[in-house]
């Protein structure tokens, strides 16, 4: 990732960050479970402690983009848990598309072609990092 993606994700983080946790993660999860209702059941059926923890782990990667070292060893962390939550190499092509379309969303008239590009080269790090951890 550039010095300019880092910097317009954290700018459009902190924009979406003002919306309320509850109504990001809702939308996010909608999204998700209406295109992949199979993966409905890999989550609590009570959501609301899993949208603050959305937010949470995504304001995390956010603020650790500029120290990619530390970024690379809590993602590849992150990326372990997740293997014995079931997750599998094809969901983190699901749950991309569902995050891009909730930030594009959420950020309206923000969401620009760079943003886009910003955000997809760092959820594709993210991803990846994740899966090569879970490989492991």
């Amino acid at each position: 990732m550039t010095a300019a993606q880092i910097q317009r994700i954290h700018h459009s983080w902190r924009l979406l960050k003002a919306v309320d946790p509850a109504i990001v993660g809702d939308v996010f999860y909608s999204r998700l479970f209406l295109l992949y209702p199979r993966l409905r059941g890999m989550f609590p059926k009570k959501m609301e402690d899993q949208h603050q923890k959305l937010i949470d782990m995504l304001s995390h990667m956010v603020a650790r983009l500029d120290q990619p070292d530390q970024l690379a060893q809590e993602v590849q962390a992150m990326g372990a848990r997740h293997l014995g939550y079931g997750v599998k190499p094809e969901h983190y092509a699901m749950i991309g598309e569902a995050l891009l379309w909730t930030l594009e969303k959420g950020l309206g008239h923000d969401w620009t072609p760079e943003t886009a590009e910003a955000w997809t080269a760092c959820y594709d790090l993210i991803a990846r990092k994740m899966m090569e951890a879970a490989a492991a």
